[in-house]
């Protein structure tokens, strides 16, 4: 069978195991407008309620005031002595209103590069994939998904978040809970779309929305567009973020430094209340899988985003499907998942998808890094890192 009829065959299975489940409201409803070694610790509360980290107000007063001055714009102080980098001290209070369709659209894409490109080889001794580099793929023309998205790719959503460059963008994922079956609240994306790596810390006013521009409107027509076509479940803010250890330690924006851990997972909570999950709401979430085979054994994998670099605009949502081949840019980490795509910045985070032995999707990796000139994406294999991030931001919900 020819690739590219393999490869649509892919796509159309990958879309169908993402719609909407029987269960899901449509977004014109009335709802919202592991303790495997975690690699980066969860020790407060990410809520309203919180402690605040160390050197801040810790009084319920003192916190009000605080709190106050953050909503008033204090949130734009990038001191070095105030940004934020540690696991322990994520903060994340809701500022109602501040991600309207405007500042949504105009957010700009969170490009991570790899300035000079590994070339095919193999670590000797290496076994499997680590430390294996495949010839770089061809590259796979972006698919515009099916509208609405909602009924097409209900996980799928933008994640927004505010660096000293101003308002950002990303893409993520709804994922399962294992600690509130049917019933989560966990969005994956990547890691660089919450922390600022090796040289800063964690982003602010981070947000997710799911199923962005649901009716893919022009962008043109999104500042003027009521609020449910450009956000039809409303806006959902992370309470907690967890990324790996090694991400905040090694990351940085070109390079490729930290790239195999480049990966977060939110813990978020509506900004319009609401007495109902993410995952209830939405009507689907994904199942993580921590234990792919090989590559080898992977016949295609999808990514799904919304690109924001030209020639995108970040409006729509995107998908490439292809068989996935190996990028090592470490042979002492990781190998990387890659696959050729021309999807730009503003795909980072979006979840990468295969099926499983069920034949319903799975979520395997989520995009990192691409070459300057878009024509592939690397993802980070999810191992016991991924898993430990996962597990522990669950558990620190699982009883909420």
């Amino acid at each position: 069978m020819p690739s590219n009829r393999r490869s649509a065959l892919a796509a159309a299975a990958l879309t169908a195991a993402l719609a909407l489940t029987a269960t899901a409201c449509g977004p014109s409803d009335d709802k919202a407008a592991g303790s495997d070694n975690p690699s980066a610790a969860a020790s407060q509360k990410g809520d309203d309620s919180a402690q605040l980290p160390k050197g801040l107000p810790t009084s319920a007063a003192d916190i009000q005031k605080w709190k106050k001055k953050w909503q008033d714009g204090a949130w734009k102080n990038w001191d070095k002595d105030q940004w934020l980098r540690e696991a322990r001290d994520f903060i994340n209070p809701v500022i109602k209103g501040h991600w309207k369709p405007d500042t949504m659209k105009d957010a700009r894409s969170s490009d991570k590069t790899l300035a000079k490109q590994s070339a095919p080889g193999t670590v000797p001794g290496s076994s499997g994939d680590q430390g294996v580099t495949d010839p770089e793929p061809a590259p796979v023309q972006a698919k515009s998904v099916d509208l609405p998205y909602h009924n097409n790719a209900a996980p799928v959503g933008k994640v927004f978040f505010d660096s000293p460059e101003g308002h950002m963008v990303c893409s993520g994922t709804v994922v399962k809970d294992p600690a509130h079956p049917g019933k989560s609240n966990l969005v994956w994306t990547a890691g660089h779309c919450v922390h600022a790596g090796q040289k800063g810390g964690w982003y602010r006013n981070i947000a997710f929305v799911p199923s962005y521009n649901d009716k893919g409107l022009p962008g043109a027509q999104v500042n003027s567009a009521p609020v449910q076509d450009v956000a039809p479940y409303g806006v959902y803010w992370a309470d907690w973020a967890q990324t790996s250890s090694q991400w905040i330690s090694q990351g940085a924006e070109t390079g490729g430094a930290g790239a195999p851990y480049d990966f977060s997972v939110l813990h978020v909570k509506p900004e319009a209340g609401s007495g109902q999950s993410l995952e209830e709401t939405v009507g689907n979430a994904l199942t993580v899988d921590f234990d792919v085979p090989q590559v080898k054994s992977v016949q295609s994998m999808g990514a799904w985003g919304y690109p924001a670099a030209p020639p995108f605009d970040g409006q729509k949502m995107y998908d490439c499907v292809d068989r996935p081949g190996r990028l090592s840019l470490d042979p002492a980490q990781p190998t990387m998942y890659r696959i050729g795509c021309t999807m730009t910045g503003g795909s980072s985070g979006g979840g990468w998808f295969t099926q499983g032995p069920d034949g319903k999707a799975v979520l395997v990796s989520n995009t990192s890094i691409g070459p300057a000139n878009s024509t592939w994406l690397a993802g980070p294999h999810l191992g016991p890192e991924a898993k430990g991030v996962y597990n522990a931001i669950s558990q620190k919900f699982s009883n909420q």
